[in-house]
């Protein structure tokens, strides 16, 4: 059967959860993930979505996720934020990540964004790594910051 990307839809949402549980876990700070599936739920299939995702099912079983919203910049026009994207442990070195990287683009492209952007941990090396095959930019120039209301 092997794998096939396709887009997410409400049901997978308790899967998806429990990826982005993994991902936290991976980047240690598995206390920050506090969004009920709800919220979640809601937020990506109410009537005013803000969220969007792929996942990769091998034999049934979604093995990753890349999830994304849209970004608007005054200079740039709108941008596709590529907020997470997740390749289980245990299916890592498959090509899982090429293929949903590969589909996010042709996404991208189809949705007339100007271009994609996301960060990536400083010391998440094989991430890094994977982005540097799609030529990525890394911009050392601009400073994260966030308010908590």
């Amino acid at each position: 059967m092997g794998i096939q990307i396709r887009r997410a839809v409400k049901e997978d949402c308790p899967r998806l959860l429990e990826l982005v549980k993994e991902l936290a876990l991976y980047e240690k700070a598995p206390q920050e993930v506090t969004v009920t599936e709800e919220h979640f739920e809601e937020s990506g299939f109410g009537n005013n979505p803000v969220w969007w995702a792929f996942v990769a099912e091998e034999n049934g079983v979604i093995q990753g996720f890349a999830l994304y919203y849209i970004r608007y910049s005054t200079w740039k026009g709108q941008a596709m934020y590529l907020e997470d994207i997740l390749v289980t442990e245990a299916a890592r070195g498959k090509g899982i990540g090429k293929l949903l990287m590969d589909r996010l683009i042709i996404e991208a492209i189809e949705k007339g964004f100007s271009r994609i952007v996301w960060q990536v941990l400083e010391w998440n090396e094989p991430a890094i790594n994977f982005y540097k095959k799609y030529n990525a930019d890394f911009d050392a120039e601009w400073i994260n910051c966030s308010i908590y209301v």
